[in-house]
């Protein structure tokens, strides 16, 4: 017989409020002293687990298949984080050589059309939304006195004397 609750979360299963203040501390990777506090030492144990045979062919499959070079650096310092292996201002400082390991294993791997960032980072999607919303002058003044109409009732204060 199929289990129908499978797939279901259970909002009851969850952390009570004020649990992590209870728990035994030092049960977490990132309450201990990080591993590296070294910069170029964390850069080359980075370098060093993206050139192990396996990881690298992930690597490169992840980036052919379109995965930013953005999306797997958030990736590689997250899980760096949270197994213990720096903290979180040594992470920031990696950011910018673990990229650019990234991106040289793609280009020596010749991906052709490697994705270097996740978003949109330009303007054109809000220049694109502003463009739609774009009113001619006599719909601007429709819509601002329609919501004038809609605030003024809302200026007056709670203790106010209301309409009888």
């Amino acid at each position: 017989m199929a289990d129908v609750t499978k797939g279901i979360s259970n909002p009851f299963d969850s952390p009570i409020p004020g649990q992590s203040l209870t728990d035994t501390p030092g049960n977490s990777a990132w309450e201990h002293p990080p591993q590296y506090t070294d910069l170029n030492e964390a850069a080359e144990h980075v370098w060093d687990r993206l050139h192990d045979p396996e990881k690298l062919e992930q690597l490169i499959l992840l980036l052919q298949s379109g995965i930013s070079v953005e999306g797997l650096v958030k990736g590689v310092l997250f899980s760096g984080f949270m197994e213990g292996k720096w903290t979180v201002d040594l992470g920031l400082l990696l950011t910018e050589i673990i990229f650019n390991q990234i991106v040289a294993i793609g280009m020596k791997a010749k991906i052709s059309n490697m994705r270097i960032l996740s978003g949109d980072h330009t303007n054109t999607k809000f220049r694109r939304e502003h463009a739609k919303m774009t009113l001619d002058k006599n719909q601007k003044k429709e819509a601002i006195e329609e919501i004038k109409k809609e605030i003024e009732p809302m200026s007056m204060g709670l203790m106010a004397k209301g309409e009888a």
